[in-house]
């Protein structure tokens, strides 16, 4: 018997007169052993997953369990060093001239998370690069000037 968990065989006929044999589902080798030794008429069906088993969230838990064996490390995704640039560019700029200390109090965070940011070594957090990019006028995808209002 294989380790084939779509698969159910069955022992007996499958009409349920009195005459014939009951319909049982085989547990092991040994009883699927017995049953081919005594002649019993044996079938093997494919089992379908129910509405239930399969919604969206079993997928998943197959993926995560897949991520899960993987021996791949994944690093995190950094900070565009393009944008770390412009970032510290602008801050140096007449009119935004900040410190670090400064620029961090504006957008209400840490002075090592815009010492991270400007030297590219922060892990890409987009919501930080737009509070610093508003902040900044500098545009959060690319590190452009974004152009003044009037």
């Amino acid at each position: 018997m294989s380790d084939d968990w779509d698969t159910v065989t069955k022992i007996g006929s499958k009409t349920r007169t009195g005459v014939g044999q009951k319909e049982t589902v085989i547990r092991g080798q040994s009883a699927l052993n017995a049953a081919q030794r005594s002649g019993a008429v044996l079938a093997t069906e494919k089992k379908y997953a129910t509405a239930n088993a399969s919604n969206k969230g079993a997928s998943e838990g197959q993926r995560l369990t897949k991520v899960d064996r993987s021996d791949d490390i994944v690093a995190p995704q950094k900070l565009d060093t393009k944008i770390a640039e412009a970032i510290k560019n602008r801050r140096a700029q007449e009119g935004y001239k900040f410190t670090q200390a400064q620029l961090a109090q504006k957008v209400n965070v840490s002075a090592n998370e815009i010492k991270q940011l400007e030297s590219g070594t922060a892990i890409k957090n987009q919501a930080l690069l737009n509070k610093v990019a508003r902040v900044l006028k500098i545009s959060a995808k690319t590190g452009e000037p974004l152009p003044d209002k009037k």
